[in-house]
């Protein structure tokens, strides 16, 4: 009977442990678009996708290596390729391609889409099943963020919106099926493992594509370039992909809509770009909407 009973409890703390990692993993990110921003400025977004692959998989190689990581059995390359091609290369380089013609600002509106896209895909890889409310107000929280980057003008830039949309959507992709293999192989060792399949080619190309000269790049584009490549590239999804495998990757997913509110702090902190009272309002309804979905997850 004592066994029974307790185990209501550890889904308990197993949940609020995912709430908890998958916070965190979002403070991280929130980050993320803001130094990808200033770093866009000093470097080619090109070179600054596999700079940033390539400095992550460096120290993700020598993290497996101290801790003597068992490798993934075969069955576990394919997911881990699709995880590599969905946040190791697919959303930074969609990302920092954008931003070159949207402000980060701009770009972290529709963050509040990635949830709905991590939700779909945990559906369709990850076999989990919401509740028909849950997505009613997914949907809606999505269609505000949607609504309001068409009242600031989405014409204005149709390549900078249409790169962040695609890059939603292979980032959704990489963030359930890390989040599916975190279950078997373990959270950090799937964006390792990622981060080290990919390095063959990250490597090869940042160095292939290096400029010729790092003269005149500014303190502040080295740092963001640090960042991105040890917090928003490794450090993060830590905290994010456990978080998703032990907290439903519909439900803690559903986290990811507070990122936008975190994002235009930083941006206006750090960037000192134009964070208007409507982008605000609409992030503020978006938070509503998670925590109405939250409820309805299961």
């Amino acid at each position: 009977m004592e066994r029974t009973s307790s185990l209501p409890n550890q889904s308990t703390e197993k949940n609020l442990a995912g709430w908890i990692n998958g916070f965190i993993g979002v403070l991280i990110f929130s980050a993320s678009l803001p130094a990808t921003r200033v770093a866009v400025m000093a470097f080619d977004p090109v070179f600054l996708t596999f700079a940033r692959a390539s400095i992550a998989g460096l120290v993700a190689l020598c993290i497996l290596w101290v801790l003597k990581a068992t490798r993934p059995n075969p069955s576990q390359l394919a997911p881990l390729l699709i995880v590599a091609v969905g946040v190791v290369v697919g959303f930074p380089l969609l990302t920092a391609l954008a931003l070159q013609y949207v402000t980060s600002a701009h770009s972290i509106v529709f963050l509040g889409m990635l949830p709905l896209s991590t939700a779909a895909f945990g559906v369709l890889r990850a076999g989990e099943r919401p509740r028909p409310a849950f997505w009613l107000f997914s949907i809606l929280g999505s269609a505000l963020v949607v609504a309001f980057a068409l009242s600031q003008g989405l014409s204005a830039s149709p390549k900078g919106d249409l790169l962040m949309l695609v890059a939603i959507l292979v980032c959704g992709l990489g963030y359930a099926e890390g989040a599916k293999l975190s279950r078997t192989l373990g959270g950090w060792q799937v964006i390792c493992w990622a981060l080290v399949l990919s390095l063959p080619v990250t490597a090869t190309l940042a160095v292939v594509l290096a400029p010729s000269s790092f003269a005149g790049i500014s303190t502040p584009a080295w740092f963001s370039l640090t960042y991105i490549s040890l917090f928003s590239m490794l450090i993060g999804f830590f905290f994010w992909y456990r978080g998703l495998a032990q907290g439903g990757i519909a439900a803690v997913g559903q986290l990811q809509l507070l990122q936008p509110f975190f994002g235009l702090v930083l941006a206006a902190t750090f960037v000192h770009e134009t964070v208007t009272a409507g982008m605000f309002g609409i992030t503020g309804a978006v938070i509503v909407c998670v925590i109405a979905a939250k409820r309805f997850t299961r």
